[in-house]
């Protein structure tokens, strides 16, 4: 359905496939009618009614999240406090405090003059992922505002464009990644891609386009076949397709591979009813095709920092071609298929400590917040941790530990702990000693031996590490060393 044809019933139809209780459906219909009186003089550059932006922001919350009726409330009335002359005493009376706190916390810094554009940006930014830190639901709502943002953003002028399709890249991207909202990424990801690089977008579209008609019979005589085993062997299952989506298939190009060579071009996601019969379908998988055995994943016992669960093997057809299969629960599905708001509607576990620290971006996120001395410094934390390339570690337990390309065990340490870091004697990786500026790669086991009787970091380790975390554990360690010998002396 286009967006600009979205209306305030099919926001409701959307909305009773997975709620139906009728006082939230007349508050959300209250919501959209008071948005309308307010946006009522108002167009975007479009020439549409403004409600339509709002309306579509709910929209895609619904879709893309199974957005609770207070998030999609605020969606709605998103704009108000920034482009009307709506207050925050006017939400709260008509919608309640929590409502005005999610729309507040997505709206733009008001009453401030910034020097640069740059400047506000960072702080906005930087507001956003403050409120994101205390409630998850306010980046989804701007997430949503910004995936609709740049499905219209052909009204925009080309500096425009490319300018906020390269903040969005940098920025929303990776924070839809780490919530797991994989549909919305990789959406992000291809608009991004057709304005900053239009050429090679509709020239790898095209190539692309002409690979999937040429192997998509592979794909369907394949599902086909395993249907019909699993079926043979009375093992209850659906299954269904995706293709790869065009931005993951340009940064696998650059690294030098055909469209032919990529694994994952291709997935066919089985759904089982429990784990035990996801290995065993993984086992007749293998015996109908050839496993390409470096490729087989299995993110069940091990899961990505995202709660992502799933058994990924890939596969030579009778062509030649390397198909990727993905082989889960329905739960695993729909975490795959929402990532964290799949825990909205269970109870007392959304915002929670466990959830918290199974989600480590969360975790990260509010240690850099509670120790950064400035919006700057707290976002450039953020870009140097967390929004980049990452690799993903072991502890001797089996926990995986997420941490920025070129991290050393210094880093590590310090990410477990920091009386670890403090204490770091020595450092295990893949049960051999290792240097302290040694690079920790993807599916290193790290274990670091410690020592009560060390005094606490060398200076040295602040060029050995690569975080801004561990630099700034060293550099409060130091400091608070220097002012007791001072004290002493």
């Amino acid at each position: 359905m286009a967006l600009s044809n979205i209306t305030i019933d099919c926001l409701i139809n959307s909305i009773k496939e997975y709620h139906n209780e009728s006082e939230d459906i007349e508050l959300i219909k209250r919501a959209y009618q008071y948005a309308s009186f307010l946006h009522r003089d108002q167009k975007r550059k479009s020439g549409e009614p403004y409600i339509i932006h709002p309306l579509s922001v709910a929209y895609i919350l619904t879709t893309f999240a199974r957005a609770d009726m207070n998030t999609i409330c605020a969606a709605l009335l998103h704009d108000t406090i920034e482009d009307t002359d709506c207050t925050k005493e006017d939400i709260i009376s008509n919608f309640g405090e929590y409502v005005y706190t999610l729309v507040e916390g997505v709206t733009k810094i008001r009453g401030v003059v910034f020097s640069t554009r740059e400047e506000g940006s960072i702080e906005n930014q930087g507001k956003i992922l403050n409120g994101m830190a205390e409630d998850i639901r306010i980046i989804l709502i701007k997430l949503a505002d910004r995936l609709h943002n740049m499905r219209t953003l052909e009204y925009k002028s080309v500096d425009r464009q490319k300018a906020i399709a390269q903040e969005t890249l940098d920025f929303y991207v990776p924070i839809a990644y780490y919530l797991g909202s994989y549909r919305i990424k990789n959406e992000l990801e291809d608009l991004c891609f057709r304005y900053i690089d239009p050429e090679k977008y509709h020239s790898l579209s095209h190539d692309l386009e002409e690979y999937l008609n040429i192997s998509k019979s592979d794909v369907e005589e394949m599902v086909h076949v395993v249907l019909s085993k699993l079926e043979e062997k009375q093992i209850h299952s659906t299954i269904h397709y995706r293709t790869k989506n065009i931005y993951g298939v340009y940064k696998r190009v650059c690294e030098g591979l055909k469209i032919s060579e990529i694994h994952d071009i291709w997935a066919i996601q089985v759904v089982v009813d429990n784990v035990e019969t996801c290995y065993q379908v993984l086992g007749i998988i293998h015996s109908l095709y050839p496993p390409f055995n470096r490729m087989l994943k299995d993110l069940i016992a091990k899961p990505k920092t995202t709660m992502y669960r799933s058994l990924h093997t890939s596969v030579f057809c009778e062509n030649g071609r390397l198909i990727q299969f993905q082989i889960r629960t329905l739960e695993m599905d729909e975490v795959a298929e929402l990532g964290l708001p799949y825990y909205w509607d269970k109870p007392n576990v959304i915002m929670n400590e466990e959830l918290h620290n199974k989600f480590q971006f969360f975790k990260s996120l509010v240690e850099a917040n509670q120790n950064a001395n400035s919006t700057k410094e707290f976002m450039d934390e953020a870009k140097n941790d967390i929004f980049t390339r990452m690799i993903y570690v072991y502890t001797p337990m089996g926990e995986v530990i997420e941490l920025p390309e070129g991290s050393t065990p210094i880093d590590y340490a310090y990410k477990i702990h920091s009386e670890i870091g403090d204490k770091m004697e020595m450092a295990i990786v893949n049960a051999s000693v290792a240097n302290f500026d040694r690079r920790l790669k993807n599916n290193d086991i790290v274990k670091i031996i410690t020592n009560d009787s060390i005094e606490g970091p060398k200076e040295e380790y602040m060029g050995l590490c690569r975080t801004s975390l561990a630099k700034r554990k060293i550099s409060e360690y130091l400091k608070k060393k220097e002012k007791e010998m001072d004290e002493a002396s």
